[in-house]
């Protein structure tokens, strides 16, 4: 028999009107699945619900062995940086736009829970990306992606001139208003934006695109994901990476940002029958002009 979940912690877009009865309503229906239920910290402090016991990411991560998370794919993103050094699985359940990581429709939580938390699911790794900040020879910051690491001008400057080393060798001086690193995951993301091919997770590799290049033979290429991409400032102002579009660190001349796949990764569940090739025929609407 498939084994059943036990410990299930809540995490919402506590910023989204009216989450908090949506919140309480899939906490109450995992209770009379049989499990305990517990809200994320901030979660918890955001929508004023008291009825369960609020954690931290780090407790979630110690005590339970499952997350709901019901919003977007940027709470997706938040919770996943934080619980992947905990291998805690991770259900999505979407109540954004878009949805890639998000699959389950708020409207059939119950149909698709129910199986899930019984043992019945189908499970997906997905690779993340380790970026860090280098200058004058020491590590000055390190960030944790699920999307991608991304080194752009600020908002009203000239574009940027980087340095770009892929394991050592030399591949490119680059002028634009950027350059973004991306796991297959968040190849569906600002990666696809900017005119990037599209991973199947599966793949062993990443996506590194130039954001608004000056020169046009500065195309998207696929790099296998074993190896270490190295950026450097070589001028620009106010030059920044960020990580997920969520940590940032401003940069200066000399600066490098290296990426690498991370050791850690981050499980999804999905309903039985979940089909990648789907997602993205619903998202990008890949079935307009079916009869």
């Amino acid at each position: 028999m498939p084994a059943r979940f036990r410990h299930a912690a809540i995490v919402g877009k506590y910023q989204a009107q009216g989450i908090r009865p949506v919140l309480e309503e899939i906490a109450h229906f995992l209770v009379d699945q049989g499990l305990e239920v517990c809200l994320e910290r901030d979660t918890a402090r955001a929508t004023g619900s008291a009825d369960f016991e609020a954690l931290t990411p780090e407790q979630v991560g110690q005590r339970c062995d499952l997350a709901v998370v019901v919003g977007g794919d940027g709470t997706m993103l938040a919770i996943a940086r934080e619980l992947a050094p905990f291998h805690v699985p991770l259900v999505g359940i979407n109540q954004g736009r878009l949805g890639f990581i998000t699959d389950i429709p708020l409207g059939q939580f119950r149909d698709a829970l129910g199986p899930i938390v019984a043992g019945d699911f189908e499970s997906e790794h997905r690779s993340m990306l380790t970026g860090e900040v280098w200058r004058d020879g020491e590590r000055i910051f390190e960030g944790l992606s699920l999307n991608d690491v991304v080194v752009s001008r600020g908002a009203s400057a000239s574009m940027v001139e980087l340095r770009v080393d892929v394991d050592g060798d030399f591949v490119a001086n680059l002028r634009a208003d950027g350059l973004i690193v991306s796991t297959p995951t968040g190849s569906t993301a600002y990666a696809l934006s900017a005119g990037g091919p599209i991973l199947h997770p599966a793949i062993g590799g990443l996506v590194m695109v130039p954001i608004a290049s000056h020169t046009l033979s500065n195309r998207p290429i696929v790099l296998p994901d074993h190896g270490e991409v190295r950026i450097g400032v070589v001028s620009g102002k106010d030059v920044s990476a960020n990580f997920d579009m969520h940590n940032i660190a401003s940069l200066i001349l000399g600066d490098q940002v290296r990426v690498r796949r991370s050791q850690h990764q981050v499980r999804f569940l999905h309903p039985r029958g979940w089909s990648y090739y789907a997602t993205l025929r619903r998202k990008l609407r890949w079935y307009e002009g079916v009869v």
